[in-house]
């Protein structure tokens, strides 16, 4: 199937595909009004790419771009694009609405709406990529971006001051109980939340309280938070079963938070100069490979619970509550230069079976472990240091030893040539391939996130360079 492109109130149809008049179209002039767009949209088969020419567009009230009954394919969807990256702005109460939609690929739009831009139950494989998502929102807090539709993208985006309540973007799902299904959130630039009050505000939040049993298979890797201050989770996993990986979140109030829900990972994020770091409720959990540093308040906090496990027949203030964390697995993460690091809380339920091994822990004040009632820990070869006291870890579960970090040009603590944590993890399982910048472990791992290596970092804290519009 050849590409389509749609000139202003003219479909050039696959019968004027031949090849001369192929190279004609590709310097086709795009739609210049909604009304032509919309008609391109109405017509557009798999393929089919649709350009809007730039300039600011005012959606009428109680108007939409609808993107209905419409579907592309894998290997040939419809894209809807602006003429250049950022140069269409579209303003108005909504902009696209879909419904009965699969394959579509909506590109390069700045959104200016006042309503949530949603991705139904029902539409599928729809992707979001290089757009400026930056509502006006002033006054009536609302959720910008709401999926709720099986394997979406939401790729290369920016996502932007924002001053009341409400998310940047939701993963829900069908019903009350069941999430969206493979959802990919990579490569996005989210910052300047400011909303002030203390629930509501987090940048992405993955389920609900209703849905937290239901798996949602979602992976947020490779995006950048900074100034991310509308709530103290900047990313809220409700949900079970997802992989949070790779992302930087800087000079935030929120974290990285297992709220409700199972089985997901946590790995090779940096959590820097911000308040709050990493907590964990629910049960078999992965934290692995993880930089907690500069947090002014909790770098790592392993929750207890108002409850012991979610389960079906609960009660809604149950599943509202906080399930205790059980059976986490805790290894080669680096907490170093945090407030309060490692620690626990003081609930009902108290955390069990958790594995806390191969970790580097490094502070100047207060305790480095501070952690409430705990039954069947296992603490195992962790490296504590500095002037902090080593708080009420269990003797045997440590040693204190300088480990000879250095820090590095861009801010991470890393260790030097002769550290006593390298070759020092004993910690057989889980499988664990590579350290937080990318190195490979080998098979006698060291103590904390970074795994010694005399070669640059293939991964770092990702910059402003390497997410939004225009990352590669």
């Amino acid at each position: 199937m050849q590409r389509r492109t749609f000139l202003t109130g003219t479909l050039l149809g696959a019968a004027f595909a031949a090849a001369p008049l192929y190279a004609t179209m590709a310097a086709a002039a795009p739609v210049g009004s909604l009304a032509d767009l919309q008609k391109a949209i109405d017509r557009a088969v798999p393929g089919d790419q649709i350009v809007l020419a730039n300039g600011t567009y005012t959606v009428p009230s109680g108007g939409a771009i609808s993107v209905s009954g419409k579907h592309g394919t894998a290997d040939a969807p419809i894209t809807i694009v602006a003429e250049s990256r950022g140069g269409v702005v579209l303003r108005g109460e909504r902009g696209f609405v879909f419904s009965n939609a699969s394959n579509i690929t909506v590109r390069d739009f700045a959104f200016r709406q006042s309503t949530s831009l949603e991705i139904p139950a029902g539409c599928t494989r729809i992707r979001l990529t290089r757009n400026d998502f930056g509502f006006t929102d002033v006054g009536s807090g609302f959720d910008w971006v709401v999926v709720r539709g099986d394997d979406v993208k939401i790729d290369r985006n920016r996502f932007h001051d924002k001053t009341t309540e409400g998310i940047f973007l939701v993963v829900d799902g069908p019903g009350a109980t069941a999430m969206a299904q493979r959802l990919s959130i990579f490569r996005n630039h989210f910052s300047d939340h400011s909303f002030a009050g203390g629930n509501g505000g987090e940048s992405i939040r993955l389920g609900f309280s209703g849905r937290a049993l239901s798996s949602a298979n979602a992976v947020v890797e490779h995006n950048l938070f900074e100034r991310c201050d509308g709530d103290p989770e900047a990313i809220s996993v409700k949900s079970s079963d997802n992989t949070i990986r790779y992302n930087t979140i800087r000079d935030s109030r929120g974290g990285i938070v297992l709220r409700h829900g199972n089985h997901s990972r946590v790995e090779g994020n940096y959590l820097i100069d911000g308040v709050n770091g990493v907590r964990v409720y629910g049960n078999d959990h992965l934290v692995v490979n993880n930089y907690l540093g500069g947090l002014s308040d909790r770098a790592l906090v392993i929750g207890s619970g108002t409850t012991r496990d979610h389960h079906a027949g609960e009660t809604t203030e149950e599943r509202r509550g906080n399930d205790a964390c059980d059976r986490a697995v805790i290894v080669h993460n680096t907490l170093v230069g945090n407030v309060k690091t490692l620690s626990g809380e003081t609930r009902d339920y108290e955390p069990r079976s958790v594995v806390i091994a191969d970790n580097l822990l490094v502070g100047s004040a207060g305790s480095l472990v501070a952690m409430g009632k705990t039954t069947g820990f296992t603490w195992q070869s962790n490296i504590l240091w500095g002037a902090a006291t080593n708080g009420n870890i269990p003797a045997g579960g440590y040693r204190r030893v300088d480990p000879l970090l250095r820090q590095e040009s861009d801010g991470i603590f890393r260790l030097s040539s002769g550290s006593p944590a390298i070759n020092a993890a004993t910690l057989g399982s889980p499988s664990v391939a590579d350290d937080i910048d990318g190195h490979p472990r080998g098979s006698t791992r060291d103590v904390g996130a970074d795994e010694y290596a005399s070669v640059a970092p293939v991964r770092r804290p990702l910059t402003a360079a390497d997410v939004g519009p225009n990352a590669s």
